[in-house]
């Protein structure tokens, strides 16, 4: 029998085919979406009956990404709290969250109840980073994570530091000059990597330290991608840049293992080798490279980030930026004196630069917000957070409230003259799971900030006054400047 083409029937049947083809499409598309809206519906009533916070989903599993994203995040966080109350749901990439806006909330989701609450990131970020680091973790195996963590970043071991990371801006800092356009974001990125790696390795760094730099930058390259796992993208590229710096850091460990006055060079590695050799845990090679990566991570892409807005509050208010730099002026005077560089008793005489830091990270908000994940169905407050569900404490949110800080969008590093309520500043979180670096990071910049104020003066180029990410919230285009020497020096 021969098949039916179209061409054979009668010119007037076939019109009433194409027709009936098209209409047989469009009822089967009406009833699968009928029927996706009926098990969404059901889905919705039984969840309702669960008590969940008041909120919006937004679209089917995009939800309410995109608005999160193309909003400035003060208007997405507080037009949701006017209008559902402290706790609300949402459902932001590819997950249902609640959300929550008070400082004793916060607290009870990440002190007290943290038993509660896992710690959680996109697959693909455990694998770039490597799933043993601490951040993916909670229990007896991140108690004793953190204490080996907060031991090298204790201030008696930080302060070892200050004329490495001197070093480190004397060096850099000259590479400005003569640029008609600096992007200080990107800039900042190169210093606070520099900082990150001997806050990992110790101040002497080996010749290998190149070919791991090289592999990093591979890897942080894919990180903020789309995790699509094809030759040539750059998440492919990132995985495998991932696998050769595990083997690079491998032999590293190896030769440092035979070397044992290399344990005494600092970093947090010397710290794990020389615990792992006393029998202090049970780490093994693999622990440790994921844990090395880790701490590069978190103290690089943030620290950029508050010293780009670093620059541009003190741009903003002319008269801070001269208070900054009397305060400056009056520690440079005394190593000219001394004939001496900065030391760690110097930084702690900083007391106004360091209040424009903390006021710096409250406006801010490098951290907008912090995942947690469900245990197990949880009542909170009231409501029922299923098991499973997301759960965002909103840090900027509390950072930029008026009921904790008067006129919050001002820059007024005055307000931390006083300290704040408890709870209600969390700049490097909060619990068991906060920063463990943050003595470093904020070293960093008081170093940074010495050198720069008393030496340099910077105006934005362009008029744009915008924000986007990269991947933390930062000012447009990462920051454009032009730098140029101060016409005097003290």
């Amino acid at each position: 029998m021969q098949s039916l083409h179209l061409s054979s029937l009668p010119a007037f049947e076939q019109p009433f085919l194409t027709i009936s083809t098209i209409l047989i499409s469009v009822f089967s598309l009406l009833l699968l979406l009928l029927l996706f809206f009926f098990v969404l519906q059901q889905w919705c009533h039984q969840v309702d009956k669960r008590r969940l916070p008041p909120g919006s989903m937004g679209w089917p599993y995009i939800g309410e990404t995109l608005k999160l994203y193309t909003e400035h995040p003060n208007t997405f966080f507080f037009t949701r709290r006017k209008r559902y109350g402290d706790i609300f749901k949402s459902h932001i990439l590819g997950c249902p969250c609640v959300m929550i806006s008070s400082p004793e909330a916060a607290k009870n989701v990440l002190v007290n109840q943290a038993h509660l609450f896992k710690p959680t990131y996109p697959p693909s970020k455990e694998k770039m980073i490597g799933p043993q680091a601490i951040f993916f973790h909670q229990g007896d195996y991140h108690l004793k994570l953190k204490k080996l963590i907060q031991s090298s970043f204790a201030p008696s071991v930080v302060k070892g530091s200050v004329s490495a990371i001197e070093e480190i801006v004397l060096n850099f800092l000259p590479t400005w000059e003569n640029h008609a356009l600096i992007c200080t974001l990107q800039e900042m990125k190169k210093y606070a990597f520099e900082v990150a790696m001997i806050s990992a390795f110790g101040n002497n760094l080996e010749p290998e330290m190149e070919g791991i730099k090289h592999l990093y930058q591979i890897l942080e390259k894919g990180y903020n991608s789309m995790p699509m796992n094809f030759p040539g993208t750059l998440f492919n590229k990132a995985m495998k840049a991932r696998k050769q710096l595990n083997e690079a850091l491998r032999r590293l460990i190896e030769k440092r293992r035979g070397n044992r006055k290399s344990h005494n060079d600092g970093g947090l590695l010397g710290f794990l080798m020389s615990a792992q050799e006393q029998k202090l845990n049970n780490l093994s090679d693999s622990q440790i490279s994921d844990n090395i990566i880790g701490v590069i991570f978190a103290a690089h892409d943030t620290t950029a980030t508050v010293l780009t807005w670093l620059l541009k509050n003190l741009i903003d208010n002319p008269h801070v930026l001269q208070s900054v730099t009397t305060e400056q002026e009056g520690i440079q005077r005394k190593l000219v004196e001394e004939n001496r560089g900065l030391t760690w008793d110097d930084t702690r005489q900083m007391n106004l630069t360091s209040r424009v830091i903390q006021e710096t990270l409250r406006i801010a908000s490098i951290l907008s917000f912090t995942f947690r994940e469900a245990v197990e169905d949880v009542e909170f407050e009231g409501y029922i957070i299923p098991k499973g569900w997301k759960v965002l404490p909103l840090f900027r949110t509390i950072h930029h409230s008026a009921d904790f800080f008067p006129q919050p969008e001002k820059f007024d590093p005055s307000r931390f003259e006083v300290t704040p309520r408890p709870h209600t500043y969390m700049p490097f979180g909060n619990g068991l799971h906060s920063c463990p670096g943050s003595e470093l990071a904020k070293l960093e910049m008081l170093i940074f900030l010495h050198h720069f104020t008393t030496t340099y003066r910077w105006k934005v180029i362009g008029d744009e006054d915008g924000i986007e990410y990269g991947p933390f919230l930062v000012p447009k285009g990462g920051l454009p400047i032009e730098v140029r020497r101060r016409k005097c020096k003290p």
